[in-house]
């Protein structure tokens, strides 16, 4: 499933999430699967390696996990 990651958009429904990738390479695999509820919102900044989730109440949190590049194939010739 895609999520949209920019923290503004809510995520549409109910959500188990156990890796996060962007297409610049970056991953997140938290520690434990993270569920997320409708209206909840993710920020996620590899350059940075953080990863916040706004519940739709407001509450806000930054789950723990492993931080990654995996090979991207912007840039690449064939």
């Amino acid at each position: 499933m895609h999520l949209v990651t920019d923290g503004v958009t809510p995520v549409p429904r109910l959500v188990m999430v156990d890796d996060l990738g962007k297409d610049d390479g970056y991953y997140c695999e938290p520690d434990r699967p993270l569920f997320l509820a409708p209206g909840d919102r993710i920020l996620f900044d590899g350059m940075k390696m953080i990863l916040t989730v706004t519940r739709a109440g407001g509450g806000t949190f930054s789950p723990t996990g492993q931080w990654g590049v995996r090979c991207s194939r912007s840039g690449s010739r064939f």
